[in-house]
């Protein structure tokens, strides 16, 4: 059975005193049913490992390089995530896409850069607002992901974790269905195993737009929403930690 994952993305928000009380709020709590996770920014991360080392939530980063090493002025690689004992990382968030232009391809190869570095990727797919009116959602969502599949093999799938995000639902307030949400997660399960049966039922998909406490519960009993990749509401800490606790 694939135990639930609740992940937060912390985004471009933060300082050391406002982190060290969200930080310590969330290792302060007992291990849940749920597995926890927070994605924070580079200059973070050694904040991060040294408050939750000893709890029971990981932590990682909100990207990764897609090189090893380099002239690549402003990158961070695997590698130097592993340093700071990241164990996720999150790739091809639609503001990477969106807002820098990351191309699917490029997300396929820092899919396959994070698993070379021992990360655990959370690959990101989803459809504008106008790409779901013009119902193109499947199209899109295949395109994002069959890339990865084409790259790095189905099998990388299982070391990894994929996160519906409708891109109208991100930071906006508007949050799909809890059907809706399903639909897109089953033809996500039923591509992935079109490949590999055996991968798709252990592949957690984690829904992500606009997830917080009031609707956690209602998107995490759809049979194929592992958890949640959740934004605005993991920088307060009850509602993160309610929306761990729905999971």
């Amino acid at each position: 059975m694939r135990r639930k994952l609740v992940v937060g993305n912390w985004k471009m928000h933060g300082s050391l005193a406002a982190n060290a009380a969200l930080l310590q709020a969330l290792a302060s709590k007992p291990e849940q049913g749920a597995e926890m996770a927070v994605c924070v920014p580079f200059p973070y991360l050694q904040q991060a490992q040294a408050v939750l080392r000893n709890s029971a939530v990981a932590w990682g980063a909100q990207d990764v390089s897609e090189h090893a090493q380099g002239a690549y002025t402003g990158e961070v690689s695997a590698a130097m995530l592993g340093d700071f004992d990241c164990l996720y990382v999150v790739v091809g968030h639609s503001e990477r896409r969106s807002l820098y232009g990351e191309r699917d391809e490029q997300s396929a190869a820092k899919v396959a850069a994070a698993l070379a570095g021992g990360l655990v990727p959370i690959l990101c797919v989803g459809e504008t607002l106008a790409e779901r009116e013009a119902g193109s959602t499947e199209a899109v969502v295949s395109r994002q992901l069959d890339v990865v599949l084409r790259h790095c093999g189905v099998e990388a799938l299982s070391k990894a974790v994929l996160a519906y995000e409708p891109v109208w639902a991100i930071g906006t307030g508007r949050t799909a269905t809890p059907g809706q949400a399903q639909q897109v997660h089953a033809f996500l399960r039923h591509r992935v195993a079109s490949a590999d049966a055996d991968v798709a039922r252990g592949l957690r998909i984690l829904y992500g737009g606009s997830v917080k406490a009031a609707n956690a519960g209602e998107l995490f009993a759809q049979p194929d929403i592992d958890g949640g990749l959740v934004g605005g509401a993991s920088l307060v800490a009850d509602e993160f930690l309610a929306i761990a606790g729905a999971a």
